[in-house]
């Protein structure tokens, strides 16, 4: 099956969808290339249903893939700065999702700029942001690890 036959889509976010969120968030790759720490269910689950879909301020989409949830795609406010934050289960990495997610994502998100950091050392998710049309524009640090801002201006 080529990248072309797959069915790559955005909807809205439902309370079912979470589930499958937290086990991507928890998946031992994931965390060790985002240098992401994966929160306790409860924790994840307060978070998302108060700070994600509880905020009018935020936009966030479910990825899917033949009808299957692989992912999330969302941006949010910080202080006067608009970020994108995206997170694909691990099936569906290196197949194009991403990129053809990001792209439907950014036809409906058209706050800009938007910046992006993820992890340094996260080079699948550093090209997806160049396909796309982000820049570097430096480091930052977040605890311990240093990661590369990006924009889309």
């Amino acid at each position: 099956m080529s990248e072309d036959d797959v069915d790559v889509r955005l909807r809205d976010v439902v309370e079912a969808d979470l589930e499958f969120l937290l086990a991507y968030e928890h998946d031992p790759e994931a965390v060790r290339r985002s240098r992401f720490t994966p929160r306790p269910r409860d924790a994840f689950l307060r978070h998302w249903k108060t700070k994600v879909l509880g905020d009018d301020t935020v936009f966030v989409q479910a990825v899917t893939v033949d009808g299957e949830v692989a992912g999330s795609v969302v941006a949010w406010w910080d202080g006067g700065r608009r970020f994108l934050g995206y997170w694909l289960g691990r099936p569906y990495w290196g197949r194009g999702i991403g990129t053809r997610a990001l792209a439907l994502f950014l036809e409906r998100e058209q706050n800009r700029p938007l910046y992006a950091d993820p992890a340094g050392g996260n080079t699948g998710s550093v090209r997806l942001l160049e396909k796309r049309g982000f820049h570097r524009t430096g480091t930052v640090r977040h605890g311990e690890n240093e990661h590369v801002v990006f924009v889309l201006p």
